[in-house]
């Protein structure tokens, strides 16, 4: 048995009342297997949209089309989607059509990943068609199915197999992974946007030499893996624009290639310019020693450069120096 909070008993027994069968499902089910307190609540149930926002006092319709609203109770946003089968996926991102059933089975089984494809049933038990318990247990991220369908339907599915696998510490099975790498092609169908989304949560979890998977399978168009990933991100803290700046240096990947905002790109591309900021030999130092309008600028450029190598030199003498050096000769 889990302890659920508040709202979500409260949303599946109103669901319930109502005649129809409510489920918690997927991520949260997951993470309350791995003993983790999800940070989000998803329910599947038989009710169609318009019976949800009927029986709820606040929603709001998030998804219709596609089964899916958004009730806000106690504080809480819980999303509530109707049991669907999808069809077809000619874009091979999203479905043609949405059809509503009354199966749960069906709803689970177009899910990507087993350890996703879990719900809870009303005593509290876990419903499990597809193995995901087993693959918890093994640590694997394995694909509902054959893979190879489940990639083609969309190729969003192997990004999110990679960024699952570094932020649950999981292996890709090796029948999942193999489909991934020989369909890495169709990741042009998915935005930059969302690629950029799923590199960015894999550099920002537990592993984030994880993110070279995305290079050595082709997802990513280019780049090179070294020799020893995680070796890249030792002493590297977990904060946007650094683990971006070592991913792409180590890798060879050019950041410009994905839609990416100007201060991340700044920071990848001109790391010294942030740098500048933490030098201990500050402006009016440098003033003293000659240094004037765009030289100065230029200086403290160059300084902040050497210490982003050499953090070591971060010293007013160590950097004044090296400052004195640049002075042209006869200023110095």
């Amino acid at each position: 048995m889990f302890s659920l909070p508040t709202p979500v008993i409260k949303c599946l027994s109103a669901l319930r009342r109502g005649g129809f069968a409510a489920h918690p499902v997927g991520g949260c089910v997951r993470d309350l297997l791995l003993g983790r307190t999800p940070e989000d609540w998803d329910i599947t149930t038989a009710a169609r949209p318009e019976t949800v926002m009927a029986l709820f006092e606040k929603t709001v319709p998030t998804g219709v089309s596609h089964g899916t609203v958004t009730v806000l109770l106690d504080g809480a946003s819980l999303e509530v989607t109707t049991f669907r089968a999808d069809v077809g996926y000619s874009d091979g991102r999203h479905p043609d059509a949405v059809v509503f059933g009354d199966s749960l089975e069906h709803d689970l089984a177009r899910r990507d990943f087993t350890v996703n494809a879990m719900a809870l049933a009303e005593d509290g038990g876990v419903i499990d068609p597809f193995g995901g318990q087993r693959d918890l247990a093994q640590r694997l991220i394995r694909a509902v199915g054959d893979p190879t369908v489940r990639f083609r339907e969309d190729a969003l599915r192997m990004l999110r197999a990679i960024r699952f696998a570094a932020q649950l510490d999981f292996s890709i099975e090796e029948h999942t992974f193999a489909a991934l790498s020989a369909l890495a092609e169709n990741a042009r169908h998915v935005s930059g946007e969302r690629i950029k989304t799923e590199v960015e949560k894999t550099l920002l979890s537990p592993r984030p030499e994880t993110a070279f998977l995305f290079l050595s399978t082709g997802l990513l168009p280019s780049g090179v893996v070294p020799p020893d990933c995680a070796a890249v991100f030792h002493g590297v803290p977990p904060e946007q624009g650094a683990r971006w700046r070592a991913f792409c240096r180590a890798g060879g990947f050019d950041i410009t290639t994905l839609p990416t905002e100007r201060k991340l790109r700044a920071a990848v591309l001109h790391p010294e310019r942030e740098a500048v900021k933490t030098l201990s030999l500050k402006a009016d130092r440098l003033m003293e020693l000659g240094f004037r309008g765009p030289a100065l600028g230029a200086a403290q450029e160059t300084l902040a450069r050497h210490i982003l190598t050499h953090p070591e030199d971060n010293t007013p003498e160590a950097l004044t120096r090296l400052a004195v050096r640049l002075l042209p000769p006869g200023e110095a």
